[in-house]
């Protein structure tokens, strides 16, 4: 590919938005390097000419996010730092058209399904025979496997449909392929992630497949830890808690976005379920699979939100007690069927409710860590911060959840497995020490 200078070309990949998105840029990555072009992500040596910003357009954070970064990555091909700025992921795919116009400066847009052509930019090849490989931008002891693309769901608040298009699931034999070249790499955990997990095989099989895939991923020697992301709650095989409970493989730990617990909400939402059934999905969950972890994600302010449904929402939380709560702020997204709603919740209210929400969870949270003290866990060790490790127990997953300080004076290796025992509890973090 031709550029100003005259050394080699070097590409930088800058990832924005979810785990989703990381492993597309690390596919990207693959490719780059598999046709022998220098290829970094996050690079902070800015020894770099190229960049391709992976954009997120999921809500107005994350898209105000991902154009700020574009323009700073403008502002250093103004200034002579890089001949080349490429645009993907999903704010290209949803609003290309009109940024086109905004930010002619960007070389070339591209869609959240637009490898190939991206690739033809750098004069490369999309190798096929590459399917599953990947470069790491995660430690070398954990990393995300993308088991499906897009979401066949309705829900009103949501554009990811708008962004990756509707349910594509990976076959079984690829996705154990993929996952015996990750462990041959040095993972021992990966995260399974998509839209939408308890959709997985309706589209290739014709049936809800997920547990026949954890069977298979289970098998695969050297994986030590299979973690589940992002399952909808309405109508959940079931079957996946009995494989949970019999292969000791896969965390006991489920993260299932409930968005709401107040039925008003939940209906306006179109999340096909009541808060009747989400309670009896619960109690069924941790009958299925004695003390699983149970994290879930929660939206405030959604249109016609009351203060009475807040408070349902507190209710709902202090009777079933999850172990893990995230939270956002309702976003108005076009084109979304909650667009046609007045967004008649202000800013500052959603971030008051959001606030109130997450105080209700942060003395549970407290209460289910306190509960811990004395125990005996094993712990993943994650990595080494001003002379502390720190790790994760299975009820764990990496950035999201609590972590473990574990106290020794011992070294310990980066992705090691260790026993410890728990000394201390903090609303989110524990304190051991080694067994």
């Amino acid at each position: 590919m031709k550029a100003r200078t005259t050394k080699k070309d070097k590409v930088n990949i800058i990832t924005l938005g979810c785990s989703k998105n990381l492993v597309d840029s690390e596919v990207l990555s693959g490719q780059l390097a598999a046709n022998a072009i220098d290829v970094v992500h996050e690079n902070k040596k800015l020894d770099h000419n190229i960049v391709v910003v992976n954009t997120c357009g999921f809500i107005d954070k994350a898209k105000e996010e991902s154009i700020n970064t574009i323009l700073d990555q403008l502002e250093l091909k103004r200034r002579g730092k890089l001949d080349k700025v490429y645009v993907t992921g999903c704010l290209s795919e949803r609003y290309r058209t009109d940024l086109e116009v905004e930010m002619p400066e960007v070389d070339a847009w591209f869609g959240t399904m637009e490898l190939p052509l991206m690739l033809k930019q750098f004069e490369a090849d999309y190798k096929t025979e590459l399917i599953g490989e990947r470069l790491l931008s995660t430690p070398q002891h954990y990393a995300y496997l993308k088991i499906s693309e897009g979401c066949n769901r309705t829900c009103s608040f949501c554009a990811i449909p708008l962004m990756r298009g509707q349910h594509v699931s990976k076959p079984i034999e690829e996705l154990v392929a993929e996952a015996e070249g990750l462990v041959k790499k040095g993972v021992k955990e990966v995260m399974l992630i998509a839209q939408e997990l308890t959709y997985y095989g309706l589209d290739i099989y014709k049936k809800r497949d997920l547990p026949r895939l954890l069977n298979a991923l289970a098998d695969v020697k050297g994986l030590e830890w299979i973690r589940l992301h992002y399952a909808y709650p309405s109508k959940f095989p079931m079957e996946v808690l009995d494989v949970m409970r019999e292969r000791d493989n896969i965390c006991k730990y489920l993260d299932m976005p409930l968005q709401h617990a107040s039925n008003n909400m939940l209906k306006a939402m179109k999340r096909n379920i009541t808060r009747e059934e989400m309670g009896e999905l619960i109690a069924q969950i941790r009958e299925r699979v004695p003390g699983i972890c149970i994290r879930t994600t929660l939206i405030a302010g959604f249109p016609g939100e009351t203060e009475e449904d807040v408070e349902e929402l507190k209710e709902f939380l202090i009777e079933h007690k999850f172990d893990r709560v995230g939270i956002f702020t309702y976003s108005h997204e076009e084109n979304t069927s909650a667009h046609l709603l007045e967004d008649d919740v202000d800013q500052e209210t959603k971030e008051l409710r959001a606030q109130e929400i997450m105080e209700v969870q942060q003395e549970i949270s407290l209460e289910k860590n306190q509960e811990k003290v004395g125990r005996i866990l094993k712990v993943m060790v994650d990595k080494k911060e001003a002379g502390r490790y720190l790790g994760r127990t299975e009820f764990d997953s990496v950035e999201v959840d609590n972590e473990v300080i574990i106290n020794t004076k011992k070294k310990l290796s980066i992705g090691e497995f260790v026993m410890v025992k728990i000394t201390k509890a903090f609303d989110y973090d524990l304190e051991a020490e080694l067994v």
